[in-house]
Order: structure tokens, then C-alpha cells, then sequence
């Protein structure tokens, strides 16, 4: 048989993208372009398990109403959109990028979110900026765990101000029954993968959520903090 031709890779788009790849958007995603007008929210994009090349194919398809969202994005997704959408922000701590950059006017009411440690605040800037950038005005306080009660005690009259409490713990997950018992605010109870080997990698936190004794708390899954900020802001959506 005549020897194969050597592979060669497809000509480069201007942002580093392969075109024949970056032109396949139908192979791998269907934009829900209709979501915005369907539940007054738009889509975001999930960028952990995608490839850098789906990711830019999907940002350059974005657009329409609303803020496109892209959660849980590496060095090299962020490259990606940035690539195909230069002006986005992009906050590496969160992995969280938006476009357009500045979010909407606020509406609706205050959003407080609470890491209860440094550990913490990686998801709990994501559940922040996501509430930001779907119109919520927000707050954050950090580093106020149950291991000094005195910290979030400190910031009772920011927490009796908000609509509604985030609140992102690992560990032994106490921390948002301590809140829902001093506040009237629901509480979005946001559990991370945080702590020693008995934590299970956030299992330990979200069962002791979901078992909180102080009623109104709501729980999402472990380190999901855009689902926590969506959630608050629905909920602190104008009347």
C-alpha cells in the first residue's frame, strides 16, 4: 500500500483555534438561545470537561440577550474566550468569565455571600458574581467560620440587610445554621470540598446542611456556587 500523506493540522483562526474544529459547533453543543426569554435568565457555559477549542467555538456563537456566562474555566479556556471575545471579564480565582464585561444596573434586593474561610472564597466568589452579573447587588464578607463566633456576629447588620444569605463552608458545614438562626433572610447553604480526610471532599459539610436545625435553609451541590448565585438571585429578584 502507497504510504499515507502526513498529517498536517487544519489552517489556524486568527485566535489560535483550528477552523475546521472551531467551525463544528453543532458536533458538540446547542446554544440555548431561547432560555433568556423562556426564564429571564441566560445560559452559562460549563467549561470543566470541554476543550479549549469547543470552548472558543461556543464563545464566538454566544451572544443575544442578556450576560453569557463561562463557569469553572481553566488557564487555557480562559485563553479561549479571551480569544474570541477580548473585552470579557475574567476572575481567575472564580475561574468565572462574562460578557459583556459590566454587569446590569443591580435590581432587586441585596445579595450577601459568606465564606467562612479563606479556603472557601473560590466558590464563594463564584456564587458572588454570578448573583452580580444576573442583577443582584452584592456583598461579601469572608473568613467568618463557627471557629470565632464574634466575626459573623460582627456583620449582623450587613446579613439583616440582604435579601437573601450565601453562605460557602467546608469542613464540618456549621456555619450556615448559625446565620439562618440570627437572620430573617432565606439562606442558600453553599458546601465545599474543603477540610481533612473526613470531610469526603465536601460530603461531610453537605449533610450537615441539609440537616441544619434552623429552618430556611436551602442547599446546593458541593462547590457549586453558580447554582448558589443563580438561586439568590432569583430569589432577590425585584417584586
Amino acid at each position: 500500500m502507497p504510504d499515507s500523506a502526513p498529517l498536517t493540522d487544519p489552517p489556524l483562526h486568527p485566535n489560535g483555534t483550528h477552523q475546521a474544529e472551531s467551525a463544528k459547533l453543532a458536533d458538540f453543543a446547542r446554544l440555548d438561545a431561547e432560555r433568556y426569554a423562556r426564564r429571564g435568565y441566560p445560559e452559562a457555559v460549563y467549561c470543566e470537561g470541554k476543550t479549549p477549542v469547543q470552548v472558543a467555538a461556543i464563545a464566538a456563537a454566544s451572544g443575544g440577550a442578556g450576560v453569557t456566562l463561562f463557569t469553572r474555566a481553566g488557564a487555557e479556556h480562559a485563553a479561549a474566550v479571551l480569544g474570541e471575545l477580548p473585552d470579557a471579564f475574567y476572575d481567575p480565582d472564580a475561574g468565572l468569565l462574562a460578557h459583556p464585561p459590566e454587569p446590569p444596573a443591580p435590581s432587586g434586593g441585596l445579595v450577601v455571600v459568606v465564606a467562612a474561610g479563606t479556603s472557601d472564597l473560590r466558590v464563594a466568589k463564584e456564587a458572588m458574581l454570578t448573583a452580580g452579573y444576573l442583577g443582584r447587588e452584592t456583598e461579601l464578607v469572608v473568613d467568618v467560620g463557627v471557629a470565632g463566633l464574634h466575626r459573623i456576629l460582627a456583620h449582623l447588620p450587613l446579613l439583616r440587610r440582604a435579601r437573601v444569605v450565601v453562605v460557602a463552608a467546608g469542613m464540618d458545614g456549621a456555619l450556615p445554621s448559625v446565620v439562618a438562626g440570627l437572620i430573617a433572610a432565606p439562606v442558600v447553604a453553599l458546601p465545599t470540598s474543603v477540610g481533612y480526610g473526613a470531610a469526603f471532599g465536601g460530603l461531610a459539610p453537605l449533610l450537615s446542611m441539609l440537616n441544619a436545625c434552623a429552618p430556611g435553609v436551602a442547599v446546593v451541590n458541593i462547590d457549586n456556587g453558580y447554582g448558589a448565585g443563580h438561586l439568590a438571585a432569583q430569589i432577590a429578584a425585584p417584586a
